[in-house]
């Protein structure tokens, strides 16, 4: 399985190679095909799966231990949530943290469709804070349950099947009780093999995106050039950094580095609280928050019939869809790899809760502070001589957004003048990026070479040193084939046959928790301090 893995992914590297413009071609139609006929799946699949983990969370499987018995979680609490953090976002939130927000905050319809179609259809057409408040809901729809469904329903299934019944710890395992032991022949391994695939391109998707970004905090902090070839040395280096964290295993190497990467993420965040409105942005966290909520649903099901709202919904909500689905093999065997001894309404309520209320928090801080900057610059919003994020926005230039809200934010603090802070603090963001670069490869890298070692914990080193170098190399290739919307097109077309082993990984689930001995229906209101049920106890 190994060979036809690595044959499929230098199939794609050799085709792009040879012809860049007609691969880039061939590309962007398959993503154009994608968003305007199959819109309507991606939508419904993300939501059935939202629905499924909730029902999952709250039934009465939510006592069954993801191992034995007696098993205890392998990390703590604080290194569990700082792992999945930086796997599950790292990069994107950093990439897309100000850009976002303030691209629907702006109403300018700059690139043939609206730039906020959910604040249109309510009438909040002008840019002031109803418009704002309404920019943040779109941005935690994209970032928060819907997507983050994903992740769980796959780390369930891996860990439940894995951990619980014994089986390798790969997607096939989670087909047993629909096919038996048939997972072992053509059939697990196509399975495994799009979750290879799918793997691969949701790395380097947000590897492109990191360096892309990365390349721009080098040229405000050394006036580096940020064009190609500086990208593609970025992606070079790191990839050497992130394969030898490969090597050292999850225990050491991505233990670590995804502690350190929280401590500095907490720095950098701080930063943007204290040296902005941090009255305005609490208020304005409380309230987008709330209106998220309200709107979550109704936003799930929502399906763009208009041509300008749909090509909207391709370019914004299908792309995330797609990322997350595409993500969801790597992220989801990552996360199933660290929570051994955990039950399932542990896992659950941590991987759901606790990941997307850090990530809200951070998109409200740094994209509330680019927005907050344009409302209060001289003659409003993308006013001539005002804060100027909108318009670096409309220029596309999306990477350099952060670093344009950090000069601002230093330049007027709320505390006085703190210019001087800018520098460090940009050279904190790019080196946050680098670092979340890293976890991201080498959890990908740990992640193929386990599915292609038929689930073992420790695959071989030689493995994770092809595979390391080989995401960074599929980056660069597409980066080479077209940048953004190549990163983007890799995504959401890896995404659709994933979705299908998705559908029917959730299929086998619940098919074999309906069967399992051990669920044990709590007296309502009963749970013990871990969050365990009472009768689980007395039922051990």
């Amino acid at each position: 399985m190994g060979m036809a893995a690595k044959g499929m992914i230098a199939a794609f590297v050799i085709f792009t190679i040879m012809n860049v413009e007609f691969a880039g071609g061939v590309y962007g139609a398959v993503r154009g095909w994608i968003e305007g006929a199959l819109s309507w799946y991606y939508i419904s699949t993300i939501t059935v799966i939202m629905f499924v983990c909730f029902f999952l969370m709250f039934s009465k499987w939510g006592s069954i231990k993801l191992g034995d018995d007696d098993s205890t979680p392998e990390f703590s609490n604080f290194s569990w949530f700082a792992m999945l953090f930086s796997a599950g976002v790292g990069i994107g939130i950093l990439f897309f943290g100000v850009a976002e927000p303030v691209f629907y905050f702006d109403n300018s319809g700059a690139f043939g469709y609206p730039n906020n179609p959910h604040a249109d259809l309510q009438g909040h057409m002008e840019m002031d804070m109803q418009r704002a408040v309404a920019a943040m809901r779109v941005t935690y729809f994209h970032w928060g349950f819907h997507g983050w469904a994903v992740y769980v329903i796959v780390g369930l299934c891996l860990a439940y099947f894995g951990f619980r019944k014994k089986l390798p710890l790969t997607l096939r395992s989670a087909l047993h009780p629909l096919i038996g032991d048939k997972i072992y022949g053509p059939a697990g391994h196509a399975v495994d093999l799009l979750a290879v695939f799918g793997t691969v391109f949701g790395v380097a998707t947000s590897l492109g995106l990191g360096v892309n970004q990365m390349a721009t905090g080098l040229k405000v902090l050394f006036g580096v050039d940020s064009g190609l070839p500086t990208q593609l040395v970025l992606i070079g280096v790191i990839s050497v950094v992130a394969t030898a964290s490969a090597v050292s295993g999850v225990g050491k190497g991505i233990r670590i580095i995804s502690e350190w990467n929280i401590w500095l993420s907490i720095i950098l965040l701080a930063c943007f609280m204290i040296f902005g409105p941090f009255e305005w942005l609490m208020s304005f966290f409380v309230t987008s928050i709330g209106d998220y909520l309200w709107n979550v649903i109704p936003m799930g099901f929502w399906t763009a019939n208009e041509a300008g709202n749909s090509a909207w919904q391709g370019g914004w909500t299908i792309f995330y869809w797609g990322w997350w689905l595409s993500w969801a093999p790597f992220v989801g065997m990552f996360i199933a790899r660290i929570s051994r001894g955990r039950t399932i309404r542990q896992f659950m309520v941590g991987v759901m809760f606790v990941p997307t209320t850090i990530t809200f928090l951070w998109l409200c801080m740094f994209g509330g502070n680019a927005i907050w900057q344009e409302l209060n610059a001289v003659g409003g919003p993308a006013a001539a001589g005002g804060a100027g994020i909108i318009d670096t926005v409309r220029a596309w230039d999306l990477p350099d957004a952060l670093y344009g809200t950090i000069a601002n934010l230093t330049a007027n603090s709320q505390i006085g003048d703190m210019a001087w802070i800018g520098w460090p603090l940009s050279a904190l963001a790019t080196f946050l990026l680098a670092s979340w670069f890293i976890t991201s490869s080498d959890s990908g890298t740990l992640v193929i070479t386990t599915i292609l070692s038929m689930g073992d914990d420790h695959p071989p080193k030689k493995f994770r040193i092809i595979w390391g170098m080989g995401q960074g190399l599929v980056a660069a290739v597409l980066l080479l084939a077209g940048g953004l919307s190549a990163l983007q097109t890799a995504s959401i077309a890896a995404a659709f046959p994933i979705s299908f082993v998705l559908i029917a990984m959730t299929w086998g689930l619940c098919k074999s928790l309906a069967m399992d001995p051990s669920a044990v229906k709590a007296p309502a209101g009963e749970y013990a301090k871990d969050g365990t049920h009472i009768a689980q106890e007395l039922h051990a």
